[in-house]
């Protein structure tokens, strides 16, 4: 028995430190917002309860193969009649570790970041309006009264395999979505026609376009750069031709797009 100890204890220690040194690059994108952070958290503490019930109850059933297997005499239990103390007992046991796990350990930190994601509104900085469109999107800045849509630029000669694929293939657009860096961006979504999803894997948000309905989220990105996706709601034949560009800079840099892009709009009003 004390050796059947010792493996477990060390398959739950390799476990752990397997979830403990997944790299940003193994699992997730690098996190860059609030949400992002508390997901790739979530998702390791789950995977590490996850691996190590799966090493411990493999080896339960390896020790159990070996030490009553017919070899060596084992009979196997009668269950037939009535049910013993036992038997309830281990029934009720891993249902009741089952609850513990869903709606304690698993439950509550969910619960949080969930609390977390929902909070737009709360100390929000600027408002921007995503609207979807077969096959485009739209942005719209309300305070700052711009707008504009966002298209994809790869060439249709790479898409048919006529050109080498770019660096950026089928992630490139002619004009991003352009925020400051660490602001809170309340995001208000809609669609034009169809159901499509707005997403952008590290900032850890993915929320769906619904025709006829105003939807929510939030990020506060930590870092300046540029952060692509892709609309994740499969929207019709060109669904795989809507990418998400994110330019993130410094406030003074977002002043002066904003700048630019009314002088721009003036322009093309005359």
């Amino acid at each position: 028995m004390q050796g059947i100890k010792q493996a477990i204890i060390g398959l739950t220690a390799l476990a752990t430190s397997a979830a403990a040194v997944a790299g940003y690059s193994w699992t997730f994108p690098e996190p860059v917002t609030p949400i992002a952070h508390e997901t790739l958290k979530i998702h390791n503490l789950f995977m590490v309860i996850a691996l190590t019930l799966f090493f411990v109850v493999f080896a339960l059933m390896l020790y159990s193969f070996w030490a009553h297997r017919k070899s060596k005499g084992h009979v196997a239990a009668d269950f037939v009649g009535p049910k013993s103390r036992k038997q309830w007992f281990w029934v009720c046991v891993p249902f009741a570790g089952l609850l513990v796990l869903d709606y304690g350990v698993f439950g509550i930190p969910a619960y949080h970041a969930v609390l977390m994601y929902e909070d737009s509104k709360t100390d929000a900085d600027m408002v921007v309006k995503v609207t979807g469109s077969q096959w485009l999107w739209e942005y719209e800045f309300p305070a700052q009264g711009v707008k504009y849509t966002s298209r994809m630029t790869t060439p249709r000669e790479q898409i048919d395999g006529l050109q080498k694929k770019g660096e950026h293939y089928l992630l490139e657009v002619d004009n991003p979505l352009v925020i400051p860096v660490g602001k809170k961006i309340r995001f208000i979504t809609t669609s034009n026609d169809v159901i499509h999803s707005w997403w952008v894997p590290a900032f850890g948000v993915k929320r769906d376009a619904v025709p006829g309905f105003l939807r929510e989220f939030w990020a506060t990105v930590e870092k300046t750069g540029t952060y692509r996706g892709q609309c994740s709601e499969l929207c019709g034949k060109e669904h795989g031709f809507m990418p998400v560009v994110v330019n993130v800079v410094t406030q003074e840099e977002f002043n002066a797009w904003i700048a630019e892009r009314k002088k721009s709009l003036v322009a093309s009003a005359k």
